[in-house]
């Protein structure tokens, strides 16, 4: 995966974060959405966890589980 720089991670719209509000979890591409996944499993709450797989899942539909 590519490196994010603070700079580049600036320039990311509010809607490119899986929590927009607190711009965490970035899934501009497949596999910062990928990332964004298993950080947010080993690090975040069940509501968290509900709300980056909704924001995944509706981004890339492909990442859906089943």
């Amino acid at each position: 995966m590519a490196e994010l720089s603070d700079k580049d991670r600036k320039k990311l719209k509010d809607s490119d974060f899986a929590e927009p509000d607190q711009r965490k979890y970035p899934i501009e591409d497949e596999t910062h959405a990928r990332n964004a996944l298993g950080r947010v499993a080993q690090h975040g709450s069940e509501e968290e966890q509900r709300e980056v797989r909704r924001r995944v899942e509706e981004r890339y539909p492909d990442l859906k589980q089943d």
